[in-house]
């Protein structure tokens, strides 16, 4: 299926996680501003710093990804999605285990955030299965499915909430893509350059696998962050797309 993302250079659609210390991602910053569009603030960052890392990387002129996965009732989301949304981030993610309902308050509290503040409003995305789990993991949550057939599962809840897309391994990118539709967001980590360590990931592939495979965004943390020249690593795997 056609993907309406790759209308968009691939370059800007790789979003490099700040999976550090505020000093070590203001630094990180500056190395790629103008270079890479896009930055993640994880749960590390933003509980120790709040909403002040996103109104600062947004200052800086990049697309913030804030991926703090709410996963509560949805009353509770709502208002998260709400106050997340309020700050300028123009992604969020939450967990489709929480259900359909809760995944629908978190775009309610997402829409009312970017009418009252101004802002477009944020992409909102489903985490499926966690790229560090495999299918022994998985099992031991008591699910049965294989993972394949779970992530399709709440993929298809994610839609039927109205969301924008998911987060899923590159390895259920194409499957995702031909359910989803060309213009949801299908945001893959897991990724990482050939010859790569792949550190705690479990479903893998190198950047140009994971756009094949229906990608709208990939996240590239480590290879990038941890390169001794973030911005030449950065540039590498611009290249290589």
């Amino acid at each position: 299926m056609v993907n309406s993302f790759e209308e968009i250079p691939a370059r800007d659609r790789v979003i490099v996680a700040l999976d550090c210390g505020i000093e070590e991602a203001f630094d990180l910053a500056d190395q790629l501003q103008g270079k890479a569009t896009w930055m993640k603030v994880g749960m590390t960052l933003f509980y120790a710093n709040g909403p002040a890392i996103v109104y600062a990387l947004k200052e800086r002129g990049f697309k913030v990804f804030l991926d703090l996965k709410f996963h509560d009732i949805p009353h509770q989301v709502e208002g998260a999605a709400f106050a997340a949304a309020g700050s300028g981030a123009d992604m969020l993610t939450m967990h489709t285990v929480g259900g359909v309902d809760m995944m629908a308050a978190a775009q309610k509290g997402a829409e009312r955030a970017a009418a009252e503040y101004g802002h477009d409003v944020p992409a909102t995305l489903g985490i499926t299965v966690l790229t560090s789990m495999n299918d022994a993991a998985l099992a031991e949550t008591g699910v049965s499915r294989a993972m394949a057939d779970q992530v399709v599962v709440l993929a298809e809840q994610a839609k039927r909430a109205g969301i924008s897309g998911v987060v899923a391994s590159p390895q259920e990118a194409a499957r995702l893509r031909d359910i989803l539709g060309p213009d949801a967001y299908i945001v893959t980590p897991g990724v990482r350059p050939a010859g790569s360590a792949k550190g705690d990931q479990s479903r893998v592939a190198t950047p140009a696998e994971a756009f094949a495979n229906g990608a709208s965004h990939i996240v590239v943390g480590r290879p990038i962050t941890q390169a001794d020249d973030p911005a030449a690593a950065f540039e590498a795997i611009a290249a290589e797309l």
